[in-house]
């Protein structure tokens, strides 16, 4: 059984993943290799297409979301995804059982002692004639069940019952409350009768390959998978990671030589490729995984050296000679950078600054270490 080592794996993710060279596939195409991006707010996801495609503007994904071809919705380890519309039909039902402990996890002090089916069955009432912002959802909930949490009845609806949150929810800039619609109605196509687990797996190990049966689990959310992957392993390859787990593949799986060039990347925060799997060491050091649960990172050669952020204080007037409203890209770094590496971050930086502060009256890097 061939091992492959931390570089291998790197190199055979990131090239699942379109981050060792930017393409020309549209955002919606990523968005169904990569099986959905980590959505919690608006900007991430962007910043994650645009590490992926070339040209990729903000507008691209608000145009999918409006067109219903892309969906808002609470899915893998009961977080907000954006997936393709046809991903979701059969995503959301093979997800339910995990969605369901989400819930009672996160929200079972707020549902205790309430037949959920009766509170799902009344949300979906409340939502027939079209989408609802959250705290009025929540407040309807609360006058049928008075007395409880109307936040804890809202957000349960999202693991007991299909729902999306439409756009202008999950564009570029938009702050705001959260709208609910029911999936089956918003998409016009019922969702899938029979989903499949094996679906999952196979969709998982094209984008996040080679892979154990816990890196599956830790990026589904779903559990008990490893008779799933034991079913599949006649149609998988197995090989071995340095500490001798079993990682499974798809045969026709693109796995590049570990010398592979890998560009510099600044990454979303909470980017697929930091979250995919139970461990991370093929990207980021141990130690380093901390910091990324609220900063976004800096990758060089593959690997997570960096931190980064967009600040964007105000400056002098233009009448006092300086821009109202220069952007800088904060860089901070865990270990210092060669000059060529350093170059490489400053002009991928300063890409970057075009897509995030391009309305600002100007840019500027600042790079320094993490801890000063």
């Amino acid at each position: 059984m061939t091992t492959l080592d931390r570089r291998a794996l790197n190199r055979a993710t990131l090239a699942r993943q379109s981050l060792l060279e930017r393409g020309d596939d549209t955002a919606l195409t990523v968005v169904r290799q990569l099986v959905g991006l980590q959505a919690q707010d608006p900007e991430p996801p962007c910043f994650g297409l645009w590490s992926r495609i070339e040209g990729f503007r903000a507008d691209d994904l608000a145009g999918l979301l409006h067109s219903r071809d892309l969906v808002r919705a609470t899915l893998l380890r009961g977080t907000q995804h954006l997936v393709a519309a046809d991903d979701y039909l059969w995503l959301r039902p093979v997800l339910q059982p995990m969605l369901l402990r989400w819930q009672r996890g996160a929200f079972g002090k707020a549902t205790a002692g309430l037949d959920t089916g009766e509170l799902a069955d009344a949300a979906r009432g409340l939502l027939t004639a079209g989408p609802v912002p959250r705290p009025e959802l929540g407040r309807a909930l609360a006058d049928r069940w008075p007395g409880r949490d109307p936040v804890g009845l809202a957000r349960s609806v999202q693991g007991l019952l299909p729902v999306l949150h439409p756009p202008p929810d999950g564009t570029w800039g938009r702050r705001g409350t959260t709208p609910f619609a029911l999936a089956e109605q918003w998409l016009g196509r019922p969702l899938a009768d029979d989903p499949s687990l094996d679906d999952l797996v196979l969709r998982y190990l094209a984008a996040f390959g080679p892979a154990s049966v816990r890196d599956v689990q830790a990026w589904s959310g779903a559990t008990r998978l490893g008779a799933v992957v034991d079913r599949l392993r006649p149609r998988l390859c197995v090989f071995r990671g340095e500490d001798g787990r079993e990682l499974f593949d798809l045969p026709d799986a693109p796995r590049p030589d570990p010398g592979t060039p890998a560009p510099v990347r600044f990454l979303a925060l909470l980017d697929n490729v930091l979250v995919g799997h139970h461990d991370r060491s093929r990207i980021v050091e141990d130690d380093r995984r901390p910091y990324l649960v609220v900063e976004a990172p800096l990758t060089v050669d593959g690997f997570v050296r960096g931190l980064w952020r967009l600040e964007r204080p105000r400056g002098r007037s233009r009448a006092e000679g300086g821009g109202r409203d220069r952007a800088v890209l904060d860089v901070r770094l865990f270990t210092p950078l060669t000059p060529a590496e350093e170059e490489a971050v400053a002009e991928e930086g300063e890409r970057l600054l075009g897509l995030a502060a391009a309305d600002a009256d100007g840019h500027g890097l600042r790079i320094r270490p993490l801890d000063p």
